[in-house]
């Protein structure tokens, strides 16, 4: 047994086989089930001419059959492709492309969309439909290919030095594959709370060792936070609960029914929805819940605070990192984007680097961005430009990753964090970063979300313009400019305001920062503002 995934996952299941793993809906699988499941369709992969090294991609809602493609994937040592199932027919084109997929699992659902686009993309030569039929010539029903395999192992040696791969789309252009050894991802993610093991049976014990825990991932298994919070469960013995798609009634009931002691989510995004439909007065069990995490995106102070009113037995955690970093560090107590990001490294190979690419001074004022060596990813797949770029050497040998997050170093050795310098906006010389300006709006009863971005500006160059999406009535732009000027520089209120009825955002919450500056645009001309 290696650090590696599909090593692990099956000595857990050798120990704890009677265990439920997975549940989602009405379907519920013990370790010895997914393991026994994840086999045949590992060997139905095989079958077909899926060899270590290629590329499976998957297309699908939170499912039973998802998790075990993952799982099935690393067990024969091919590499597992996310893919954002509201992609339209460019976006899976470029995808399907650029990730060299050789296999693809989907849903019926998306037979439609992925019949009018694998014609184009000869390298996809093998099709599994989950949930239905397809009009794909030659592709197989989930049930067909699992029909006749062993339900045993029989896998040849695998290695820590496996590759798995996480789509990330970010706030701006087409997504990038970000890769990583087994090994890297399993410690870069590795739960701060517990040692790191010493050797892979270390990891069994601890999960064999384990008390009962129910744990939630809310976000979509498309998004690296769903997927990794999945491992993190198993290699402590949990039990994963899934719902299919997010809505937050569903969840709050997954959470009474199943009794989910931990929950992840992304953001704002999940944390609003979520928090409303408590407010309105509806009532869940939650007593079993102890602990709810954001992972992938900040939660906004007021947000927080009404999460917490509505689940005062709660603790509501803010975690930092990003799927080339894994996770780094915890939100310092009082730290809210509106008031300033302070985070507490709870791995020592974090630092703030300044443009030499050596760590800043605690204390010093000095701007730098956040990085981390060590447990970090390899770089983006077919991309050695911004592989290079993200992930520089420094003169003494080490390896970085750079977040691309502005920050500086507090004397006690926290990190505040300003926001992305490549979304910074700079006007007439003053730097803006979007988030505290849209924490901010957020902050305001009338508006549900608020994307800031910099538009053309004869004087100034750039000048902060708001994307709002109303909570009710549209509220007024000098109500917002009042607002606005409680809480922040002069510099920094927008100047000009959109407002639409739904916020174009990833199904992690991610801004799409390239939308909201044409839609901010588009707004400005209008008015002539």
């Amino acid at each position: 047994m290696e650090f590696n995934h599909a090593d692990l996952f099956e000595g857990v299941a050798d120990a704890v086989g009677d265990r439920v793993a997975l549940v989602c809906g009405d379907r519920r699988l013990t370790y010895a089930e997914l393991d026994a499941e994840a086999n045949r369709l590992a060997h139905h992969l095989e079958s077909v001419g899926v060899e270590p090294g290629r590329h499976v991609a998957m297309q699908m809602y939170n499912c039973v059959e998802y998790a075990i493609a993952l799982l099935a994937t690393l067990k024969i040592r091919a590499v597992p492709i996310n893919v954002n199932y509201r992609y339209v027919k460019s976006e899976l084109l470029y995808l399907y492309r650029d990730s060299d997929s050789v296999a693809l699992l989907y849903d019926a659902e998306f037979d439609e969309r992925v019949a009018e686009t694998v014609p184009e993309v000869p390298g996809l030569r093998h099709y599994i439909v989950v949930g239905g039929e397809s009009s794909i010539p030659g592709a197989v029903t989930y049930e067909e290919a699992l029909a006749g395999q062993p339900d045993t192992r029989g896998f040849g040696p695998r290695s820590e030095d496996d590759t798995y791969i996480i789509y990330t789309g970010g706030t701006t252009g087409m997504p990038k594959g970000v890769m990583w050894t087994l090994k890297n991802l399993l410690f870069g993610f590795w739960n701060p709370a517990l040692p790191r093991p010493g050797v892979p049976q270390d990891v069994v014990d601890n999960a064999r060792d384990s008390g009962p825990l129910v744990m939630m991932a809310a976000a979509p298994l498309m998004h690296g936070a769903a997927q990794l919070g999945t491992w993190i469960g198993w290699f402590i013995g949990a039990t994963l609960v899934y719902v299919r798609r997010f809505d937050a009634a569903e969840v709050w009931r997954a959470v009474e029914r199943e009794k989910v002691n931990s929950m992840t989510i992304t953001g704002d995004a999940m944390a609003i929805p979520m928090v409303e439909e408590l407010e309105r007065g509806g009532s869940y069990d939650l007593s079993s819940l102890i602990t709810l995490a954001s992972t992938g995106a900040i939660l906004t102070g007021t947000v927080r605070d009404r999460l917490a009113a509505a689940l005062p037995n709660v603790i509501i955690m803010d975690r930092f990192g990003s799927t080339e970093s894994g996770s780094t560090a915890e939100a310092v107590a009082g730290s809210t984007p509106e008031k300033g990001l302070r985070f507490a490294p709870d791995v020592e190979d974090v630092a703030v680097l300044d443009d030499a690419l050596q760590p800043v001074k605690p204390g010093s004022g000095v701007i730098g961005q956040v990085a981390r060596t060590g447990y970090i990813a390899s770089g983006y797949y077919n991309d050695p430009e911004k592989t290079a770029k993200t992930f520089p050497v420094a003169a003494d040998g080490v390896r970085w990753l750079l977040t691309g997050d502005i920050a500086t170093v507090d004397e006690d050795g926290s990190i505040a964090v300003y926001g992305r310098g490549s979304q910074a906006i700079n006007t007439g010389g003053e730097k803006v970063f979007p988030e505290e300006v849209e924490a901010v709006l957020k902050g305001h009863p009338s508006v549900f979300d608020a994307v800031v971005t910099g538009i053309p500006d004869e004087r100034f160059g750039h000048r902060v313009a708001a994307v709002v999406q109303p909570h009710g009535d549209i509220p007024s732009t000098e109500d917002l400019d009042a607002h606005c000027r409680e809480h922040l520089s002069g510099y920094k209120v927008p100047r000009s305001y959109a407002f639409v009825e739904e916020m174009q955002r990833s199904p992690a919450g991610k801004a799409d920062y390239r939308w909201a500056k044409r839609v901010a645009q588009e707004a400005a001309s209008s008015t002539g503002r």
